[in-house]
Formats: structure tokens, sequence, C-alpha cells
């Protein structure tokens, strides 16, 4: 690959990156690559709402890193399905003789307010995002305990670490996904396996899908095409390396040029009573107290509302 900064920095390493054909998936695979990374790029080539097939997306990406030299694969099988995640770690160990790096990236959409969203929406988003990721996760653990050692990388968002309208199947697969990467990230320390998490701000085919309605939602969507997916890939570069041995079960966000840690669900207010409580005593008492720490009900875009650095 050509010269840059991380030359090497993944040398030896193979990597999986499913969704790997577009938008943010392919800049991964692209840097994972020029860090010296042998991938295997992922790809069902369907469209946003995750209809069709189509091999010519994964296959462009391969020949785009073997054109700068490095050494790639493609794979068209759906993250959904736990048989195809087998195989696609077994094309990875057989291709090119071992798996160090695992990236759930692939996702799909279909958007609905609440009230309207189906059980198809519903089965569909959590298929992808969240089975899919278990799936990928589950297969790769085999090789990363036998070996000793790994790297799991999994996309959330901050529609389900904070919430969005319309997106309630997406935020819980996302939301879902911190939650597994955190379990990941504990069971599976004994064995230098690390699980993080990035809530990545980039414009993308799915992000295009964002309905425009008004002012507000111009401006924002102006804002997320300026963010691009090449941002983002430099923070799982990092992640995926030796030097990130001590990182794991954390959530970070990636914001153009922002990299941010987010907390995670701690305690933030206790109250007690030694003889219990009653509804009257915590409409009364508690309800009162806590007042002041409750969550707002925001959305994704109150909380970044300010125009990315």
């Amino acid at each position: 690959m050509g010269k840059t900064g991380t030359d090497g920095l993944l040398a030896d390493k193979v990597a999986i990156v499913t969704g790997g054909g577009r938008g943010l998936g392919r800049d991964i695979a692209l840097q994972l690559a020029a860090a010296g990374a042998r991938v295997v790029v992922n790809d069902l080539g369907g469209a946003a709402s995750g209809e069709g097939h189509d091999a010519g997306p994964a296959a462009e990406v391969v020949a785009e890193i073997e054109a700068a030299g490095g050494a790639a694969v493609a794979n068209t099988d759906s993250v959904a399905s736990n048989r195809a995640a087998h195989e696609m770690v077994a094309q990875a160990v057989d291709t090119f003789g071992q798996l160090d790096i695992v990236v759930n990236n692939a996702g799909i959409l279909r958007d609905a307010i609440f009230h309207k969203m189906t059980e198809e929406d519903w089965d569909s988003v959590i298929a992808v995002h969240l089975k899919g990721a278990f799936n990928i996760s589950s297969a790769a653990a085999q090789v990363f305990r036998g070996q000793n050692g790994g790297r799991m990388i999994h996309m959330t968002s901050t529609s389900g670490l904070i919430g969005n309208l319309g997106q309630a199947n997406y935020s819980a697969a996302k939301l879902g996904i911190a939650a597994l990467s955190r379990s990941i990230a504990l069971d599976m320390a004994r064995y230098n396996v690390t699980s993080n998490c990035i809530g990545p701000f980039a414009w993308s085919r799915l992000i295009g899908t964002i309905p425009v309605n008004s002012e507000a939602d111009k401006i924002r969507v102006e804002r997320m095409q300026r963010m691009t997916p090449a941002k983002i890939a430099p923070l799982v570069v990092a992640l995926a390396s030796d030097a990130a041995q001590h990182i794991t079960g954390q959530i970070f966000v990636a914001r153009s040029n922002e990299v941010l840690l987010f907390s995670q669900p701690r305690p933030l207010r206790s109250m007690a009573r030694s003889e219990g409580w009653t509804p009257e005593t915590l409409i009364e008492h508690a309800f009162p107290a806590f007042a002041s720490a409750l969550t707002p009900l925001e959305r994704s875009p109150d909380v970044f509302c300010w125009d990315p650095v």
C-alpha cells in the first residue's frame, strides 16, 4: 500500500469488515489495508433497506486494495445468517491463515414512527445490526480464544445512545450492540480479546435516507454531509492495533475531527427509607428529589447541536 503514517501498524494482521463495500465500511477496509492488514471485505450489496444482492461493491473495494499493493478477498454473504458468519470467519482463516480483527459495520435502515413500524421493519433491522454483530463476533470468538488474542470493533449510534425520532428498531439494535460489546469485553478479557464500540458521524447512503421535512432537517443534513467516512476509519485502525490492548469495553463517538469517549449508565442519585417505599412516598419524596437528575427527552441532534470541528 502507499506510504502513510500508519504503514505497518497492522502488519501481519487479518481483518473482516462487514458492510465493507460502501460508505464507512469501504473507508475502514481501505485504511486497515493501508496499515498493513489483509482484509475480508464483506458486503451483501443490497439496498439501504436491505433488499437485493450485488457482488459489485465488495469486489470493487478488493480491487482498490489490490491495486494499491494490499491483499483482500470479497465475501457477499449476509451477516444475518449464523452459518454465513461462520463461513466468513473460515474464509479469512483459509485464505490468510488467521483472523485478528473483526469490524461489525454492516447495517440497514427501515425508519418509521413507532406506531407505524411493522414487525418486518423491526425484525429485519435487528437481524442485520444486532444479530449480525453477534453472529460474526461469536464465530470469531472461537478463533480468538484459541490464539489468545483479537480485536472486535462494533458500530453503535447516538440514535441508540441518546435517541432519535422514527428509529425504534435501529436505536434498539444500536444500544443492544453497546451492551453486547461490553459483555464480550468482560467474557473475553481472559483471552486478551478487546471489544469496543464506535458511534460514527459520517455521511453515507444510510444517512442519506433521512427525510428533509423542515429547515432544521436541511441544516442537519448539510452538516452531516461535511463529515466524511474517512474521518472515522483512523479510530478503527487505532483500536485494532496492538497499542490498544488496554482499551476494552468502551464507547467512542467520532465526529469529523472530534473523538469523544462516552459515559455508560451508572447510578445518578440514591434514596432509601428504612420502612420501604409506597407509591405515595415515592411520589412525595423520591420523584421530587430525582427531578434535577432526570435525563431530558432529547434526540441526538439536540445533544450534538454544534457544528463539527
